[in-house]
C-alpha cells in the first residue's frame, strides 16, 4: 500500500477569514482529491462553476455555501491548492 505523504493534505491561509457555524474561520484544509470526490461533484452540479464550488467544499469539508463567503483572492487559493495536487 501507498504511504502517505505530506501531499495528503494542505493548509490554505484565508486572508479574510469566513464565518463557519458560528466559527471564525482563518485558514481551510483540503485533503488530496480522490476520483469519487470528482464523480459526486459531477452528480449535483448543474454548471461548471458550481461543479468546482461543491468539490472544493468537499476537499475541505465544509458546506458548499461556505465558500460563496469566500473573498476571490481567497477562493483563487483554493483553486491554486487543488491544482497543486493535480500535479
Amino acid at each position: 500500500m501507498a504511504k502517505k505523504t505530506d501531499r495528503s493534505k494542505k493548509s490554505i491561509p484565508l486572508t479574510d477569514p469566513i464565518e463557519i457555524d458560528g466559527v471564525k474561520v482563518a485558514a481551510l484544509s483540503m485533503r488530496c482529491p480522490k476520483v469519487k470526490d470528482m464523480l459526486a461533484a459531477d452528480k449535483i452540479a448543474t454548471s461548471d462553476a458550481e461543479r468546482e464550488i461543491f468539490l472544493l467544499a468537499n476537499l475541505c469539508e465544509i458546506p458548499p455555501d461556505a465558500t460563496h463567503e469566500l473573498d476571490l483572492p481567497d477562493y483563487s487559493k483554493l483553486q491554486t491548492a487543488y491544482q497543486d495536487f493535480l500535479s
